[in-house]
């Protein structure tokens, strides 16, 4: 744990050394108020939840500016030279891979609470459901981690930062979009029930939106979870290779 610790500062220092933690904080942070303010219709549908009007818009941008935060994590290293430097200490790749994430991971983790102003209006406004609100964001810190999770490895096979963005929000795109209920209703006219059914239970929105309505299932903990452990131990084996 001694070398992950010392990786995890290593890198969350270097986030808020540099401007791009500071700037994917400040856009997350405006386009959640005009999400839940303006677009998700907040005033008008009186959602004290916020279940519609702020996280059902959440994984929307989620799945572009978490790649933006997460593609420096590896691709960096591999382009300036230093995870060469890294393969040859007594380190374990796992801890150079854990730590870095947990600092990811704690960047959105204070993105995701700077917007309590949102959670504090809807209080002064209505009568909420905290625990839902609560498991709202439990349920979003679950999609951040799982979307850096999978820019990670993304980041391990490429050297250049914008590929990494390019093609981890595609993937993180495809897992949201792809479960989305307008997109669910188009390809099912056209694929049996199983087969979309499959898919449907494949992708982030279903696991998401269970704990935006405040249930926590066993099977949305499993997926998240398996999602991240499968990510970062494929990113494990594809250093692990380079390395040997």
């Amino acid at each position: 744990m001694k070398n992950v610790w010392t990786i995890f500062k290593r890198e969350l220092g270097s986030y808020f050394s540099h401007p791009i933690a500071y700037a994917v904080i400040v856009v997350f942070l405006l386009l959640s108020m005009v999400f839940a303010f303006t677009l998700g219709g907040f005033m008008d549908a009186q959602d004290a939840s916020l279940t519609y009007s702020f996280f059902a818009y959440l994984p929307f941008v989620l799945m572009v500016l978490v790649p933006a935060v997460g593609m420096r994590l590896l691709a960096e290293e591999q382009r300036s030279g230093t995870i060469e430097l890294l393969g040859t200490m007594p380190i374990p790749m796992w801890s150079v891979i854990f730590g870095k994430f947990l600092a990811a991971a704690l960047v959105w983790l204070i993105a995701l609470l700077l917007t309590f102003p949102i959670w504090i209006t809807v209080n002064q406004l209505g009568d909420p459901d905290n625990l839902t609100i609560l498991s709202g964001y439990i349920g979003g810190f679950l999609v951040a981690c799982t979307f850096l999770a999978i820019t990670l490895l993304v980041s391990a096979f490429t050297r250049d930062q914008v590929i990494c963005l390019i093609v981890a929000a595609t993937l993180c795109i495809i897992i949201v979009l792809g479960t989305f209920d307008p997109f669910v209703r188009a390809y099912s006219k056209a694929l049996p029930a199983g087969f979309s059914d499959a898919i449907t239970s494949l992708g982030v929105w279903d696991h998401f939106m269970s704990l935006a309505r405040g249930s926590f299932r066993l099977q949305d903990a499993v997926w998240f979870l398996s999602i991240i452990l499968a990510c970062l131990t494929g990113t494990s084996a594809i250093l692990s290779a380079k390395r040997a």
